[in-house]
C-alpha cells in the first residue's frame, strides 16, 4: 500500500523538479520509502515556507553507492504539477 510523505525541499531543487530538469530525489530512508509512494514536496526558501508544493510519485529506488540509510528515488510529477498551498 502506498504512503504519502510530506517533505521540505529547498527552492532551487523544487523548481528544477517543477521544470522537469530533476527527476530524482536523494533522502535519508527514515520513512521506509517504497516505489508507488507519493512525496508532497513543499518549497522552502531561507528556512521559510513559500506557499508552493509539488506532488510526485516514486517510480524507482536504489541505495547503490549512497551513504548508509540513504536512497535515490526516481520521481515523476503528477499532473497539475506545482500548486499553491491551501
Amino acid at each position: 500500500m502506498s504512503k504519502i510523505h510530506e517533505l521540505k525541499i529547498l527552492s532551487e531543487y523544487f523548481w528544477d523538479i517543477a521544470e522537469g530538469r530533476k527527476t530524482f530525489e536523494i533522502r535519508k530512508n527514515d520513512r521506509n520509502f517504497q516505489v508507488g509512494d507519493y512525496l508532497i514536496l513543499k518549497e522552502f526558501k531561507e528556512e521559510k515556507h513559500t506557499g508552493w508544493k509539488i506532488t510526485v510519485e516514486v517510480t524507482y529506488i536504489t541505495d547503490y553507492e549512497q551513504k548508509e540509510n540513504y536512497v535515490v528515488m526516481g520521481i515523476n510529477p503528477l499532473k497539475g504539477k506545482v500548486q499553491e498551498w491551501e
